[in-house]
């Protein structure tokens, strides 16, 4: 690519926030709330015009499980999050706690008064545009561009929730992206809600997820009469009265790192939305024969990209094992969720860990090091470009799990804050710890862990 040379120019710079978050998904969201609430002047910057990522901007119509399928392993502000928005929602039970359905605007206010109320402030609208670190691996200021053009803004730690790891390999961290052989990604998927749904119709008629072996979605993608339906994921829940998420389809080849590559991701994702509606006006009539293509995501979803190098890096074994971690900030309980290769996905499968699921009760730890990437001293990552393999990511990306992450990673964050160096590499893992139990935070102790698993067998 031909290269263009920036002339040189003074910009506005802001000093006032011990603590900068950038990227307002739900890892972002905890870590700002948690960061703010530990009495730190914070800052959350956001792309879009709202917080929440995937659950808000993205679409995505249900939570992730929130149990180990014997009690909720989600807990701090994560619990907070999943209940404040079920209670708004009068059509799902209140003891639900997995595949509970998400209804976008009504989460987006739960997220607005979660960070304001902690006292962090929020910039929207406001995109990352360059990173300035000094040789001891220091981020020493952010570039960001929005409607008052560019402006630096330095903090004493910065936490990445871009999802993409955009603060720490901008500012030259290690990572790794895709399959270690060919640099295939999973696929992404463009969420979006049909409107004016008969909700009996709907709610009584026949299961459209794949699983279901008498789902329409079988003879649809095998009759080859629907071009426009790529495969048989076809994940759907009831958001609203009358409206109807998916999470269907994939779109193959999408880097979230590629402007272009999105863009037109986006455009096909939208053309694969009005294909839904037809063919489910079709094959559903009576649900779906007066439904509209209510929206479509302002974000696309997407399941994978870099994954920045920490000091330690969190493995599939690791996960096979339910492993615990004396410095865990977390458990997690999802199975590994990996979206295949095309190939794969027509088939109707994914990888051959893509159904590995723990039994009750069963999870595993993700330790405080998986935040803290190798060779920057004021930097934290959460959320889905957290240390991993790639085959753990397929269980550490969903939004339960990140919402767990942020808050561990805002805490510490503050906690690097007051010391002298600011190295988040040197905070007290056990006062970090501490913390997020007394916040309500799922983190038995290792013995507890080991009881449970002695009683399980």
């Amino acid at each position: 690519m031909n290269q263009f040379t920036l002339k040189s120019k003074q910009i506005p710079l802001n000093s006032s926030f011990d603590v900068i978050v950038v990227g307002g998904g739900p890892a972002g969201c905890t870590a700002a709330a948690a960061a703010a609430r530990e009495g730190v002047r914070t800052l959350l910057i956001e792309a879009t015009g709202s917080l929440g990522g995937m659950g808000t901007s993205g679409l995505v119509p249900a939570w992730c499980p929130f149990s180990d399928k014997q009690k909720m392993v989600y807990r701090g502000l994560a619990a907070t999050v999943f209940e404040t928005l079920k209670a708004q929602m009068p059509h799902v039970r209140k003891d639900a706690l997995d595949w509970v359905p998400i209804e976008p605007e009504k989460l987006k206010r739960v997220y607005d008064n979660l960070v304001t109320e902690a006292g962090a402030k929020v910039l929207f609208l406001t995109s990352l545009a360059d990173v300035e670190r000094d040789e001891e691996g220091n981020v020493t200021a952010i570039v960001v561009l929005n409607k008052s053009g560019l402006q630096a803004f330095q903090a004493k730690v910065f936490v990445d929730c871009t999802g993409d790891g955009d603060v720490a390999a901008w500012a030259g961290a290690e990572y790794e992206k895709g399959d270690a052989e060919t640099g295939e990604l999973q696929p992404a998927t463009h969420c979006f809600i049909l409107g004016n749904v008969d909700d009996y119709a709907y709610i009584n008629g026949v299961n459209l997820h794949a699983e279901n072996p008498s789902s329409p979605i079988h003879e649809v993608f095998e009759s080859g009469q629907y071009p426009g339906i790529p495969d048989k994921h076809i994940c759907n829940n009831m958001v609203a009265p009358g409206s109807v998420g998916f999470n269907a389809g994939h779109l193959w080849g999408v880097d979230n790192t590629d402007t272009f590559s999105v863009s037109d991701a986006m455009i096909e994702g939208r053309k694969m939305a009005a294909d839904y509606r037809d063919m489910l006006a079709k094959v559903q009539p009576a649900a779906f024969a007066n439904a509209f293509v209510m929206t479509t995501g302002t974000l696309i979803g997407t399941r994978e990209s870099r994954r920045i190098i920490g000091d330690y890096v969190l493995t599939a074994q690791d996960y096979m094992e339910r492993k615990s971690f004396e410095d865990e900030i977390c458990r997690n309980s999802y199975f590994l969720d990996i979206h295949g290769t095309k190939a794969e996905q027509q088939r109707g499968k994914g990888s051959n860990l893509a159904l590995t699921l723990y039994g009750p009760g069963d999870s595993h730890g993700i330790p405080y090091r998986c935040l803290t990437p190798r060779g920057l001293r004021n930097v934290l990552v959460a959320g889905r470009s957290i240390s991993c393999d790639r085959q753990v990511l397929g269980s550490v990306r969903v939004m339960p799990v990140c919402l767990a992450m942020g808050e561990a990673a805002g805490l510490a964050a503050a906690l690097a804050a007051r010391e002298a160096n600011n190295d988040v590499h040197a905070v007290n893992v056990a006062t970090l710890r501490r913390r997020l139990q007394e916040e309500g935070a799922y983190l038995p102790e290792i013995s507890e862990i080991m009881q449970e698993v002695n009683a399980g067998e």
